[in-house]
């Protein structure tokens, strides 16, 4: 279930059209209607582009292509990732972050698989992870054993060296 609240298309067009006015700023019609500011932002720019049909919400899936086309597009006009979401009437501007971080980290070619919802447990079995040689295990615990031996000797050698220093002060 989702934790962001659901507005009514009357209640953003009544806030969109009050902001639009010019006598009110965004901060204050969020503090009055306790809404986000980012919300009415996000309405405001949805409105200035496709006008009421930008604020009634619908989400859905969207094709490879269309997903390429849009971080293009962002990229090419050097619009913001709210601005682009506006523009292609997408609800959420965090789904065209999602797609450009997808684009840019693993490739165009990632868009294009479906990449929400849990991965799939049953019929998939990963590779387990071999376990580790005894032989391994013994030389890492060795090696370990005389890293604090070593440790050991340089904390009693600063401790002879340090009292060395202290027997060539003359005491007052």
């Amino acid at each position: 279930m989702s934790g962001r609240k659901k507005y009514s298309t009357e209640l953003k067009l009544e806030i969109v059209e009050r902001y639009l006015k010019g006598d009110i700023g965004i901060k204050k019609l969020a503090d009055e209607y306790h809404i986000s500011s980012g919300d009415i932002r996000k309405w405001r720019d949805a409105y200035e582009e496709h006008g009421i049909a930008g604020l009634n919400t619908k989400h859905g899936t969207y094709t490879g292509d269309f997903k390429v086309y849009v971080v293009e597009y962002m990229h090419n006009t050097g619009a913001s990732i709210r601005k682009t979401a506006a523009h292609f009437n997408i609800p959420s501007f965090g789904t065209v972050s999602q797609w450009e971080r997808i684009y840019y980290e693993q490739g165009k070619d990632a868009l294009y698989q479906e990449q929400r919802g849990r991965t799939p447990k049953m019929g998939t079995k990963q590779p387990r992870k071999p376990k580790a040689d005894i032989e391994t295990n013994e030389d890492l615990l060795a090696e370990v054993q005389r890293l604090r031996m070593e440790n050991e000797y340089l904390k009693k050698l600063n401790v002879l060296i340090q009292e060395r220093e202290r027997s060539k002060k003359p005491t007052k």
